[in-house]
């Protein structure tokens, strides 16, 4: 068992209700209050249970063995998911100034970042997602996962982890198409697949880039990503601050139902409301996307 003290301001509650948003997500499974997430560390499939205990997130490992090396690279990998380096508090102070947004700092409490540390993962999501609502995505995903992803079976139930680049590299048009893929995402998919086995895109290049624009631009440079998915990927896996998915549907309706915006054309209005947030941008897009359930 490995206990993770949590920090101020964060709420397990609200990570998970992200997590949960009643889709059929293949990577991870809640149930009893606890997240169950299978993981390939160094080679070997391991099953997680995360579960809040006080002050603590209390972690234990259901299948596989680590030694203290791998122990500390799932720590590390659970505070990152879970954002729970990073200080919030001056996030609330620019919503407490914002009476449109102020409720938010209440009424989402806690909520971090949940993130993405695969960036070949969000990528391949991304594609999956374009143009198709939320729950056919999933579909698609999990038939993705479960014919060419790993699995470890723990009492019966299989957990997955999501496939390797070098075998999606590997797999035809018409093995994708029969899952329900476009041919156009089927070839994206396939391509951005062989530029992460052969190593020509990566997290690791992405993050020796000197800043947000070049990132932008090595991402962009791949058929199959536009600037949509570029910051969506930035956002979700390296955590870039001023990650702005400009043009996602969910965003701005959230704008809308705060009547910051009236027509989604109106960008000078959308600029204006993000310059208030410097440093702050992804985690703003992240709580207006979570008001867009929120009943008060």
């Amino acid at each position: 068992m490995i206990l993770i003290p949590t920090p101020a301001l964060f709420s397990f509650e609200e990570c998970m209700w992200f997590l949960n948003r009643n889709y059929d997500d293949c990577l991870h499974e809640i149930r009893d209050n606890s997240i169950y997430k299978a993981l390939e560390i160094n080679g070997q499939l391991v099953l997680v249970r995360i579960v809040e205990n006080g002050n603590f997130l209390k972690v234990e490992l259901l299948k596989g063995e680590i030694d203290q090396e791998e122990e500390a690279f799932l720590i590390r990998y659970i505070r990152e998911w879970f954002d729970m380096d990073t200080q919030i508090q001056p996030f609330y102070d620019l919503l407490k100034k914002d009476t449109r947004l102020a409720y938010m700092a209440e009424a989402f409490k806690g909520l971090r970042l949940v993130s993405i540390a695969n960036l070949y993962e969000t990528i391949c999501w991304s594609i999956i997602g374009q143009q198709i609502n939320l729950s056919f995505a999933y579909k698609v995903k999990r038939a993705l996962v479960e014919q060419f992803g790993k699995r470890i079976v723990h009492e019966g139930r299989s957990y997955f982890v999501f496939p390797d680049p070098e075998v999606l590299a590997a797999v035809s048009m018409e093995e994708l198409k029969a899952m329900q893929f476009s041919t156009q995402k089927a070839d994206y998919t396939i391509g951005i697949s062989k530029a992460f086995a052969s190593g020509a895109l990566s997290r690791e290049m992405l993050e020796t880039l000197p800043d947000f624009s070049s990132k932008m631009k090595a991402l962009t440079a791949h058929k199959g990503i536009g600037v949509w998915t570029a910051n969506y990927a930035l956002m979700k896996s390296l955590r870039e601050p001023e990650s702005i998915p400009h043009g996602d549907i969910g965003l701005l309706n959230a704008l809308a139902n705060h009547n910051i915006i009236h027509d989604r054309k109106e960008t000078d209005r959308i600029a204006a409301l993000f310059s208030l947030y410097k440093g702050w941008e992804s985690y703003l897009v992240f709580y207006l996307w979570r008001s867009l359930t929120f009943k008060p």
